[in-house]
C-alpha cells in the first residue's frame, strides 16, 4: 500500500511541474517596434503554448516598463506572457543571446 501511495505522489508532484513548466515558458520573437509611453511591444513571436496561441506579430502591454529598457527594434527577444481580463500582457521581457 506505501509502494502505491508514493506512486501517485510521485505521478502528482511530475504532473504539477509540467504544468508549471508550460504556465512560465518563454516564447522567442523579434521586437518589431517599442512605444515606451504606452508601455507596448510589437512581436513577432512564435507559438504561445500556455496561450495556446500560433505565431503571428501582434502589440502586447508590457507589465512592468523597466523590462523594455536597452531594447530596440530588431532584437531578438525571449518573453512570457498571459492573459489579463481580456488582453495580453508580456510579464518577462529580455534579449536573447
Amino acid at each position: 500500500m506505501k509502494k502505491v501511495m508514493m506512486f501517485f505522489v510521485a505521478c502528482a508532484l511530475t504532473a504539477t511541474s509540467a504544468m508549471a513548466d508550460e504556465h512560465d515558458a518563454m516564447t522567442e520573437g523579434e521586437l518589431r517596434k517599442i512605444d515606451q509611453a504606452g508601455q507596448r511591444v510589437t512581436l513577432r513571436h512564435g507559438p504561445i503554448d500556455n496561450l495556446k496561441m500560433p505565431p503571428m506579430t501582434m502589440v502586447f502591454r508590457v507589465q512592468d516598463a523597466s523590462d523594455m529598457e536597452g531594447l530596440t527594434a530588431g532584437d531578438k527577444v525571449r518573453f512570457h506572457a498571459e492573459e489579463e481580463n481580456g488582453s495580453y500582457v508580456v510579464t518577462e521581457l529580455e534579449k536573447a543571446d
